[in-house]
């Protein structure tokens, strides 16, 4: 037996985890984005420290660089108690004020350029900006470093990465929320196919009319087909037991009753007599079963898929004469074969064989002794056409259609369980072919089948 699972636990645990997957590249993308925020602010005041201390440098009467550190500069970063912040100014002759020991950011120009290190212990963000001082004759060139620790800037990301994190959260909750309700609203319709199903009687194969989504029609269609093929299986199981037992009653009482006889004989001739009549029984039967079982083969080969091969119908007609030539004979009727030596076609041969057999064997049975009966195949544009032609005393045209019925008989002296025209026209429509009885009392009677050649 296999495991079964929930479809709807699959659908919403793959979305679910889809969407963690790109909740997660969401946050990292969000922590990323929100340092280059923090940074970005931190430098933007880093840049206002720098060139406030840069316009407080001045030339001195002597040459010499003199800075008057504007210390509102300097409390612009100290925002938060936490951090600290360094600063340092450097002349063409080395360090002039601040704190001596503070890098400076290598590569520093007219623009500031920004650097992350540490300092006394602490990670740092760095920036340094070169200018020149006028003393009206020359330009004396210096150098403003400012850093701050970066404990504000840090707690900024985190503040951002957090407010980011806490959205993201409440749109994956609310996204799980509708998943759950999408993917139930989906499976909606194949739970109402079960329902219907389920509510059917058992005898009920009609197709299922319910409405479902394109992706399962396809099972709704195979579904249908199954149930067709089996109303169509159990049909036909029904017919052959209902046909069985109505035809096979009779015989059977016949044989009970004539062996009933047989044991009751008082003579040696009444004895073989009961018995001769019992055997006559048994073998009525046995053709009536036979019969009856090719009926079943057709209904079955009509409910499934035939498999076709390619035959030679003439071939298969011509052996056919052959092997009852002999029980001709022996009924006075001259049989023979004229038509075509070869038409090929698709069909099934067993099949094919049943229906000339059948329709040779009721031209022996009722042509009459000094009878011709003739089996002939030809084909034309139109297809093949089989034909068995008998010259016997033929059926009023009156009696035609009810011939063609199953279990219909002509004469009840004669052998047979009148189905042998029912079989034919079952068999040719299976192949798609269509079948021409004509007769004429008195003129003879024709059978003419046509069937596709492909």
């Amino acid at each position: 037996m296999t495991q079964s699972y929930s479809l709807r636990r699959r659908l919403v645990l793959g979305l679910l985890a889809a969407l963690l997957a790109i909740a997660a590249l969401a946050v990292a993308d969000s922590w990323r984005e929100a340092q280059q925020t923090a940074t970005r602010v931190s430098d933007r005041v880093l840049a206002g420290s720098i060139l406030a201390i840069a316009e407080r440098v001045i030339v001195t009467e002597d040459g010499t660089l003199e800075v008057d550190v504007p210390y509102v500069a300097l409390e612009m970063l100290t925002s938060s108690a936490q951090d600290r912040v360094f600063y340092r100014v450097d002349g063409p002759d080395g360090f002039i004020t601040g704190y001596q020991q503070l890098p400076v950011v290598p590569g520093a120009g007219t623009e500031i350029v920004y650097e992350d290190l540490v300092f006394r212990g602490d990670a740092i963000r760095l920036g340094s900006l070169q200018r020149a001082a006028s003393s009206g004759v020359s330009a004396i060139p210096f150098t403003v470093t400012v850093a701050e620790t970066t404990i504000a800037r840090s707690q900024l990301a985190q503040s951002l990465l957090v407010q980011a994190s806490v959205r993201l959260a409440i749109l994956i909750l609310a996204a799980a929320v509708i998943v759950w309700f999408a993917v139930s609203l989906s499976l909606a319709p194949l739970y109402r196919l079960r329902n219907a199903i389920a509510l059917r009687s058992p005898d009920d194969l009609s197709p299922i009319r319910q409405d479902v989504p394109r992706e399962v029609e396809g099972l709704v269609e195979t579904i249908n087909s199954f149930m067709t093929r089996l109303d169509s299986a159990l049909g036909a199981l029904r017919h052959f037991t209902g046909n069985a037992s109505h035809q096979l009653r009779t015989p059977m009482a016949i044989m009970r009753t004539q062996l009933a006889l047989a044991q009751r004989a008082k003579t040696e001739d009444e004895r073989r007599a009961a018995i001769a009549a019992a055997d006559n029984a048994v073998e009525h039967a046995e053709r009536v079963l036979a019969q009856l079982l090719l009926l079943a083969r057709i209904d079955e080969a009509t409910s499934d898929a035939l498999r076709l091969d390619t035959i030679d119908l003439a071939a298969l007609a011509k052996t056919q004469t052959a092997e009852l030539v002999p029980r001709a004979s022996a009924a006075g009727i001259d049989l023979g074969y004229e038509g075509a030596e070869s038409a090929m076609m698709r069909g099934d041969a067993m099949l094919l064989g049943e229906l000339l057999r059948n329709l040779i064997e009721n031209a022996i049975a009722y042509a009459g002794s000094g009878a011709e009966a003739t089996v002939g195949v030809d084909r034309d544009a139109a297809g093949v056409r089989l034909t068995v032609a008998d010259t016997g005393p033929g059926v009023a045209a009156a009696k035609l259609p009810h011939l063609r019925q199953r279990f219909a008989r002509e004469r009840a002296d004669k052998p047979g369980a009148g189905l042998g025209l029912a079989i034919v026209e079952e068999i040719a429509a299976l192949f798609g072919g269509t079948t021409d009885v004509t007769s004429d009392a008195g003129r003879g009677f024709r059978v003419t089948i046509l069937l596709p050649a492909s």
